[in-house]
């Protein structure tokens, strides 16, 4: 038996040799599991001969039930939090319950394990001290291409996922916003009977996309490299200055529009050396 605490536990994003032995123990363990979807985290569960009883935390009741599961843990209960796959949270629910069971004084236990983010990342051959992690984008072209505006400048590499229907109109936004040479790394069903890891530029990846309809099927992550310094991009020492005490006091891009402003300085330029010195 588990103690009276919320734990947070990931789960195979595919492969089920990934599940690990602790998280096995855990989900075994508790007295209830909180499942995005019970029917299909059901066969999961029958997998590793795990009947624990189960209960529904999606997005659409997410506040609603995150209250009844916190004063279960406060009755002394040890709840599981598990999503459809992976890890907990990353673009899946449970922000909330865990934020809630935090502000009650409940202890929440990471128990780690797998994460298409991260499988991803350490497989694209991209830099991958620093990335930005930007989840889904949104579903229409307009707000999609606003999106990635936003980041065009961002000398991280960026992280995105994505689903099968949506894929090639993805593509061509991205092609649209950073340029049809920019490096990109296509990632499909990590970790399953047809993984594909695929880096290529932009133009050459859609291509490659659009040619296979096997290519088309299946969950996705994206990577972009990061947008490269141009020359005479070093900013004035003064510049610099400001901009490294105003980031001490406010987010960076709130810093970088204040320095610009004050400056006259390019706003992107400021954000770059910002992100860049952090």
């Amino acid at each position: 038996m588990n103690e009276a605490a919320l734990y947070v536990v990931a789960t195979p994003i595919g492969n089920l040799g990934d599940m690990s032995p602790r998280a096995i123990e855990v989900l075994r363990g508790v007295d209830r599991i909180a499942a995005e979807d019970t029917r299909h985290s059901a066969a999961l569960m029958r997998h590793f001969g795990i009947d624990t009883p189960m209960q529904a935390l999606h997005e659409h009741n997410e506040r609603q039930v995150s209250s009844r599961i916190i004063e279960q843990i406060q009755q002394g209960q040890s709840i599981a939090l598990i999503s459809d796959a992976g890890t907990p949270l990353v673009s899946d629910p449970g922000y909330v319950l865990v934020r809630e069971a935090q502000a009650a004084g409940i202890k929440v236990v990471p128990i780690p394990g797998p994460s298409a983010l991260i499988a991803a990342l350490s497989c694209s051959g991209m830099p991958t001290d620093r990335f930005s992690f930007e989840g889904f984008l949104p579903h229409k072209s307009g707000p999609r291409r606003k999106r990635l505006e936003a980041v065009r400048e961002d000398p991280r590499t960026l992280v995105f996922y994505e689903s099968p229907h949506r894929i090639l109109d993805c593509l061509e936004d991205m092609i649209g916003v950073f340029g049809a040479e920019r490096e990109a790394v296509m990632a499909r069903e990590l970790t399953k009977t047809f993984e594909t890891i695929r880096r290529l530029p932009l133009a050459e990846l859609q291509a490659f996309v659009q040619g296979d309809d096997n290519q088309q099927k299946g969950e996705y992550v994206l990577l972009l490299a990061g947008a490269e310094a141009q020359e005479g991009d070093e900013l004035g020492e003064e510049v610099r200055r400001m901009a490294s005490i105003l980031a001490e006091e406010l987010p960076v891009k709130q810093a970088a529009a204040l320095a610009a402003r004050v400056s006259g300085e390019k706003k992107n330029r400021i954000y770059k050396y910002l992100l860049n010195s952090q």
